[in-house]
């Protein structure tokens, strides 16, 4: 996996718990799209393969996994937040099986 240093540095600044939440988001990223690359953009991580498709933030109780060009996201559980055209995100306290699966299922969709 193509890991920037970077995005390493930003995700150790994190609590505990979040860097390994943080860390398992990115490695889903990371497996489930071909040719993702990484950058610091805006402040925060954001994943690329030839364009931009999802950002990673952290926040005091949560972690967002933010969504960009959403228009190809299917979202049958109404788990993605925002108000915007063009972005969407999803707030993470903890990482069940069944969020795993639903966010591979996003990065495949929007990485197409």
């Amino acid at each position: 996996m193509n890991y920037n240093t970077k995005i390493t540095e930003y995700i150790n600044k994190a609590t505990d718990e979040q860097v390994g939440i943080l860390e398992e988001v990115r490695q889903l990223v990371h497996t489930s799209v071909n040719n993702v690359g990484e950058e610091i953009k805006w402040g925060f991580p954001v994943f690329n393969n030839g364009k931009d498709f999802a950002y990673l933030r952290f926040a005091k109780t949560h972690i967002i996994l933010g969504f960009y060009n959403i228009d190809k996201l299917r979202d049958p559980n109404n788990l993605l937040e925002g108000k915007g055209n063009t972005l969407r995100h999803v707030k993470i306290k903890s990482l069940s099986e069944e969020l795993k699966k639903q966010i591979v299922k996003w990065l495949i969709e929007i990485s197409e």
